[in-house]
């Protein structure tokens, strides 16, 4: 019994792994895809939970300008994209390539 339990420690280590990338967040928006109709839900003022519920993670987040309080998520899908402004934590502005 002594010997079975390193081998148990590490199987349970596998299985931890396993179950920590099978419910990881999508990073990279592979669970959501974005269309013109969930771009169209995204609202002026809606804060970025609100967002990432309905487009999930954005593919990139250049620097915040905390001068101006201001945050950009950029979503991409091939050629195609998406950019959502946010000014105080809410959206700004958008604006997409979406051809669909």
């Amino acid at each position: 019994m002594i010997f079975a339990l390193p081998k148990f420690r590490q199987l349970l280590g596998v299985a931890a792994l396993a179950a920590l990338v099978t419910f990881a967040p999508a990073g990279c928006n592979s669970s959501k895809r974005i269309t013109k109709a969930n771009v169209n839900e995204v609202t002026e003022g809606m804060s970025k939970k609100q967002v990432e519920s309905i487009l999930g993670l954005p593919t990139a987040v250049p620097s915040p300008d905390p001068l101006l309080k201001r945050t950009t998520y950029i979503y991409t899908q091939g050629k195609e994209s998406v950019t959502i402004v946010f000014k105080d934590d809410k959206v700004q502005s958008k604006a997409s390539t979406l051809s669909e």
